[in-house]
């Protein structure tokens, strides 16, 4: 009867532990806030091979797997039981952006590229780049221009003979002898 008497206690601390507020619970996956001001920090996760529309338009049918490789790099996914065929699988999740996953298979003939079969919504480069950046400007932009005003606010140029000339353009200091480049060939008895 002790031990169950004993036991009690910890089982009210227990079951304390399981209540949680609904304002101090964590949010789920939708990107909710925590107690309307903090976004949790979501891990980055990016798998696979990133295939633009001017990568996949230089692999045409015919060419051998070494050269669909070279372009396209190495397949994310390969299947012993069909060797003729490469999955490239891109997927990405980012915070701030929304989640992207494409398929891109390449199906051969022996050694030769049979057929690329290539989803409608590949993105060019630039689109792609533009999808993944979560990189906020700021407003204010540099300045990249002097205006006419500051244009003649800076000195005017020195010119070419008022400029101080250079250690090269002086030549060797007066009287300064320097050794020989090349060590003066040894002769002896030993060589």
């Amino acid at each position: 009867m002790r031990p169950l008497l004993a036991s009690l206690p910890l089982l009210a601390l227990l079951g304390g532990c399981s209540y949680l507020p609904t304002w101090a619970r964590l949010p789920e996956v939708s990107g909710d806030k925590v107690l309307g001001v903090l976004t949790p920090y979501r891990v980055e996760v990016v798998q696979g091979n990133v295939l633009t529309k001017e990568m996949v338009a230089r692999v045409k049918p015919g060419m051998p797997k070494a050269q669909v490789r070279d372009l396209l790099g190495s397949p994310l996914l390969t299947d012993v039981f069909h060797e003729s065929r490469w999955d490239y699988v891109f997927t990405i999740r980012r915070q701030g952006a929304p989640a992207q996953q494409r398929l891109v298979v390449a199906e051969f003939d022996g050694e030769v590229l049979k057929t690329l079969t290539v989803p409608d919504d590949l993105p060019a480069e630039n689109d792609f780049v533009a999808a993944i950046n979560t990189f906020k400007p700021g407003s204010k932009q540099p300045k990249l221009e002097l205006s006419e005003a500051e244009r003649g606010a800076l000195p005017p140029p020195k010119r070419a003979e008022d400029a101080a000339p250079t250690a090269a353009a002086e030549g060797p200091a007066p009287g300064r002898v320097y050794p020989p480049l090349d060590a003066p060939a040894k002769t002896g008895a030993g060589s």
